[in-house]
């Protein structure tokens, strides 16, 4: 067969035509489905019945789709995980078990009672047709996403509720298939299972983490971050699927276990969504659209009656467990269709449960079908509700953001400055400015390399250092603004980029001292705490600051009454929750009660936790504790300030002394009014 026969062949069978295909429908697919209000995830479905084999046979459901759709349904159950905050997760896990038990049961009966009812099937058929009802996928989780709504109270109730119903679901599917072959129920083999499942949840809970952290303080190459992401979860769905769990749990639980290696404003989190969202998850919804067959429910009734019936099941069962979550669990209207929506959509585990039924001559071939079409009507409902419900929660909240915002004083969020020379430095400043920024913060970073002269040598190192800066905050989609300036010294340079663009927050690297002789600070950082009054940070990682394992922030004794106390906190609290770490203040207790007071009403979602100091000594006997997984955060105090003392002016020699290999900020208060 001739190239050119080979590409015009239907179904196509060249490999670069079928990628070119798919790669048009999801560029085109959501363009010319906007218009008519569909969301894009249903447009994908749709598109793959219609190019699929029960379609126009455009596309054949080759090993292509295949390999990209269990990759696809893998990727949406990580992304569902790694993009959870845990503070909301462990706030809410409650929650979330309850509804996951709810969704499991009431489906459950209904699917039980309703197929004996509808279909006179045996018990044991009954009870695996209930299974498909139980189990659903999180079909419409892009969309909730996409909305920013990912650390929701609803959206996080319906994400650990869907792990509960889908595990429950899969162990029931394997005892009565168990029943099916061997004629009763074995006890044996549901131990067996449960205790895997322990070895499995801590060995994948302990290896992983370490890993990552070495392999990740060794690589700062994102790609290769990436890469190495993608196999840990591919590995923990293969472990899961060898002591007889489904894939998409062990996906699942990789994304709970690697969620703080991934913050939320991190490179890597922008090319795990970017990958997920243009390749996997489409192809994915693409080979669940090719799997339908229209046509069997307009050959018969008895295809069209099994599918509706299985479909107002499902769909009904389904509503009824997220309107009784939303009264038990006190949540509004909106919560529980955003519940309802999340909790609707069916495809790994029910199309499974309908595979493996109809292999063992459990179901019939018009159940076969009829599950088909009820896995399309599901997405379709899923996908639409879950839409609609974003929009208005979206809207909901931002509403009361905006309302907040008008009630406190203009201009809360940081000014940044980052201040380079080195490159091997410069990234790591720009991810300590980006992880401290509010996320509604949208003032562009301005990145700072000031020249005192000509020399070839040293102007290649500073402009590279600033193009490190710049990388960084872009690959984040921060807007960022470069400045080389040529001035009489750095602190001059710095002062006057200031005053230009009206910075509040400086960051700059910590001194390195060259000789024996030399202060803590050095001569530079001395001259530019004299020239300015603005918040400094001064940043020394030996360590990727995203594998910070807990931050110390040590405070002195009345740093409540200086000027920039709260935007310290609040700078140091973006700071913890991007991380995804804890925070413990060691602080004196008045000082301790106005840092809790502002996470309170601020509404930080962050673990907090508070070492009271009595004197200089007690500081000493913590700071013991701070290895060499941890970032010390220190916040010291200008001469003449409130809260400078004898132990502020020991704090520098201190440091120098004991902790030349520690990961380290000093931070510097706005004073004075800045």
């Amino acid at each position: 067969m001739t190239i050119t026969a080979s590409i015009f062949t239907f179904p196509l069978a060249q490999p670069v035509a079928i990628f070119l295909l798919v790669l048009v429908i999801i560029l085109a697919g959501p363009l010319l489905f906007r218009p008519l209000k569909i969301p894009s995830l249903v447009g994908f479905i749709i598109a793959g019945v219609v190019v699929g084999p029960y379609g126009f046979n455009i596309l054949a459901r080759d090993s292509s789709f295949e390999i990209f759709g269990q990759v696809g349904i893998l990727y949406l159950m990580f992304l569902a995980a790694v993009e959870i905050d845990m503070f909301h997760l462990k706030q809410n896990s409650r929650k979330g078990i309850m509804f996951g038990l709810i969704t499991f049961a009431i489906p459950m009966v209904a699917g039980i009672f309703g197929s004996r009812l509808a279909f006179a099937t045996s018990w044991t058929t009954s009870v695996l047709i209930a299974a498909m009802y139980a189990a659903h996928t999180l079909v419409s989780y892009p969309i909730v996403s996409r909305f920013g709504l990912q650390d929701s109270k609803a959206s996080v109730v319906a994400v650990c509720g869907t792990i509960v119903a889908v595990l429950l679901a899969l162990v029931t599917l394997a005892e009565v298939v168990t029943v099916a072959d061997y004629g009763r129920f074995s006890i044996a083999s549901l131990l067996r299972l449960v205790l895997l499942t322990g070895v499995y949840a801590v060995v994948v809970g302990w290896t992983f983490p370490r890993m990552t952290t070495h392999f990740f303080r060794r690589i700062d190459d994102t790609v290769s971050q990436f890469i190495f992401i993608l196999a840990e979860v591919l590995a923990a769905s293969m472990l899961a699927q060898l002591i007889g769990l489904e894939s998409i749990l062990g996906a699942f639980y990789a994304g709970l276990v690697l969620n703080r290696y991934v913050p939320g404003r991190s490179a890597l989190m922008g090319r795990i969504k970017f990958v997920g969202n243009a390749i996997f998850i489409p192809y994915f919804l693409i080979g669940v659209g090719m799997l339908i067959n229209i046509h069997v429910v307009v050959r018969g009734w008895n295809v069209a009656w099994v599918a509706a019936n299985m479909t107002v099941v499902a769909l009904g069962s389904k509503w009824v467990s997220a309107w009784i979550a939303q009264k038990m669990l006190g949540m509004t209207r909106v919560d529980r269709n955003i519940i309802f929506g999340l909790s609707a959509g069916k495809a790994a585990a029910t199309i499974a449960a309908a595979i493996i039924g109809f292999q063992h001559g459990m179901i019939s071939e018009n159940v076969m079908n009829g599950a088909v079409v009820m896995i399309l009507a599901c997405c379709v409902v899923s996908t639409i509700v879950t839409e609609s419900a974003a929009k208005r929660l979206r809207i909901q909240l931002t509403e009361a953001e905006l309302s907040q915002e008008n009630a406190t004083i203009p201009g809360e969020f940081a000014r940044q400055l980052v201040a380079v020379a080195n490159p091997v430095t410069a990234e790591g400043l720009m991810k300590m400015a980006v992880f401290m920024r509010h996320p509604r913060n949208r003032h562009p970073i301005t990145a700072l390399y000031v020249r005192r002269n000509d020399d070839a040598a040293s102007v290649a190192m500073g402009r590279n250092a600033l193009r490190a800066a710049v990388t960084a905050a872009l690959a984040v989609d921060i807007e960022v603004k470069d400045v080389e300036r040529y001035d009489l010294n750095i602190v001059a340079g710095v002062k006057n980029v200031v005053k230009e663009t009206g910075s509040s927050d400086i960051i700059i690297g910590l001194h390195r001292r060259s000789n024996i002789v030399d202060t803590f600070h050095g001569q530079m950082v001395e001259q530019l705490l004299r020239a300015t009054d603005k918040m400094i940070f001064m940043s020394r990682c030996f360590i990727p600051v995203d594998t910070v394992n807990r931050i110390m922030v040590s405070v002195p004794r009345n740093a409540e009454f200086e000027t920039g106390f709260q935007a310290w906190v609040e700078r140091v609290a973006n700071l913890t929750s991007q991380l995804g770490c804890k925070v413990i203040f060691l602080a004196y207790s008045a000082t301790a009660g106005f840092i809790s007071n502002i996470i309170e009403e601020e509404k930080y979602a962050i673990r907090h936790e508070y070492h009271i100091l009595e004197c200089w000594d007690d500081f000493i006997i913590y700071s013991a504790q701070i290895d060499e997984d941890d970032l010390l955060m220190v916040v010291s105090a200008r001469k003449g300030s409130v809260s400078a003392s004898s132990d502020s002016s020991d704090m520098p020699t201190f440091l120098a002394r004991n902790f030349s290999r520690q990961n380290l900020v000093v931070i510097y208060p706005q004073q004075f009014g800045g």
